[in-house]
């Protein structure tokens, strides 16, 4: 790679939860064709006890953006209009004007994860893409399968810190 060359990353995203409140999970896969050919695939699930299918939509993006190791240019795959609306019509910049509040003048749900993913993703450079769920998109039903996997696994599910009800 020329120096200064970004890697390109391209990521699939997805979140699970079983009840809104209920067990979740996410499920990230990171794919990245290194200058021989090689694809390299990187898969990332966690699942939490009581959590939002919103905050999973958010932590598998989040997860994905806090492996990579240097700024690259990331191509997002995501299901989740929540996420990619935010980024792709501007949510985000209207919540920070107005101090994390909503068009409503209500307080933005999930400011934590909407905080940490901002953060994840300040030193890359992204494109957003919403793909249609469950609809055998062979990478988008691989992070459906990881994200309901670690929402079912109660052995390796974990608190989600930030969920308030």
């Amino acid at each position: 790679m020329a120096n200064g060359e970004r890697m390109h990353v391209t990521v699939y995203t997805d979140g699970s939860s079983r009840g809104n409140p209920g067990p979740g999970g996410y499920g990230a896969v990171l794919l990245y064709t290194d200058p021989a050919g090689t694809t390299h695939k990187l898969e990332l699930s966690q699942g939490y006890d009581r959590t939002t299918n919103n905050r999973m939509e958010l932590l598998g993006a989040i997860a994905a953006f806090e492996a990579l190791k240097r700024p690259c240019t990331v191509e997002v795959h995501s299901d989740s209009q929540y996420v990619v609306n935010a980024f792709n019509q501007h949510w985000i910049a209207g919540w920070l004007k107005r101090g994390w509040k909503n068009a409503k003048k209500e307080p933005v749900k999930n400011v934590d994860l909407w905080k940490r993913l901002i953060a994840a993703v300040e030193p890359h450079t992204v494109t957003w893409h919403w793909v249609k769920g469950h609809a055998g998109h062979a990478y988008n039903e691989r992070c459906d399968a990881l994200a309901t996997a670690a929402a079912d696994n109660p052995a390796g599910r974990i608190a989600d810190t930030g969920f308030t009800e």
